[in-house]
């Protein structure tokens, strides 16, 4: 599907979304897709999803960095202790997205990740419960939503969490490696399908 890649300087082919910035690209080649089991890194990429809102990655991709820094390397431990005075410190951090509704709701979503790693073990465990089955077929980059992204997102949002929309979730779903939705013709594609086939699963 020559329309979703481009050719690179490289001359292989590439999802065309990574088109424009080196950051991008190695975002897009070493990161994007590759299946996550880490609680933490779970919930740091769920979180700047939400931050993504409105936004285009590039700027949250820029800035994640000085979200690392104000959110504790997304130690939700940590940030469940957050208080109103914390609020008003991000708020006033020009090295990250200063919007109070999803600071607030990472800070939620933090008070509510203790729940779900009691009653299933882990986040990873939970979230990649949601895992399309390996027969169902998704053509790449044509859809910002699936079945199972509206299922976590509505299970997520009656446990209380935040900025879980099935949008925000389905990229979420994209980052973690839950699906792979590399581009045919990408380059990344088959080596993310088979790092997916020897993932162990949570």
């Amino acid at each position: 599907m020559l329309e979703f890649t481009f050719k690179s300087e490289d001359g292989k082919r590439r999802c065309k979304w990574c088109r424009g910035s080196p950051e991008l690209l190695k975002y897009h080649d070493t990161e994007w897709g590759v299946p996550v089991k880490n609680d933490q890194h779970l919930f740091e990429k769920l979180s700047l999803e939400g931050f993504q809102s409105g936004l285009s990655w590039r700027i949250i991709l820029a800035k994640r960095n000085n979200f690392r820094a104000a959110f504790h390397d997304f130690d939700f431990d940590k940030i469940s202790q957050f208080e109103a005075g914390d609020v008003d410190r991000q708020l006033c951090n020009k090295g990250i997205v200063r919007h109070r509704g999803k600071i607030e709701a990472v800070i939620n979503n933090a008070k509510l990740v203790e729940k779900i790693v009691k009653n299933k073990g882990s986040l990873a465990a939970f979230f990649w419960g949601y895992e399309p089955r390996p027969t169902k077929k998704i053509e790449p980059q044509i859809v910002s939503t699936s079945v199972e992204s509206v299922a976590l997102s509505k299970d997520l949002k009656k446990m209380g969490w935040q900025f879980v929309g099935p949008t925000t979730v389905y990229s979420f779903m994209q980052a973690m490696g839950m699906v792979n939705d590399h581009a045919a013709g990408c380059v990344v594609r088959n080596i993310i399908e088979c790092t997916r086939k020897n993932f162990k699963r949570p």
